[in-house]
């Protein structure tokens, strides 16, 4: 089990950049008529809040600061 639980950039990073992905997604969905474009937008956002994720983790920034 990891000493820092999550709490790292890369790991905040990511989550913020996946609820923002998240969010533009429901937007797209909510909208009258539904907006595929928003929505697949949204979905790209959350790709690359894991391709960020694995970038920053490389980087160190995923480490403990122990």
């Amino acid at each position: 089990m990891s000493d820092n639980h999550g709490n790292t950039p890369a790991a905040w990073t990511a989550v913020v950049v996946a609820l923002v992905g998240f969010i533009v997604g429901a937007a797209g969905l909510m909208l009258d008529p539904i907006s595929y474009t928003i929505f697949w937008v949204g979905v790209g956002l959350n790709v690359v809040a894991g391709i960020l994720f694995i970038a920053m983790a490389k980087a160190g920034l995923n480490g403990s600061s122990h």
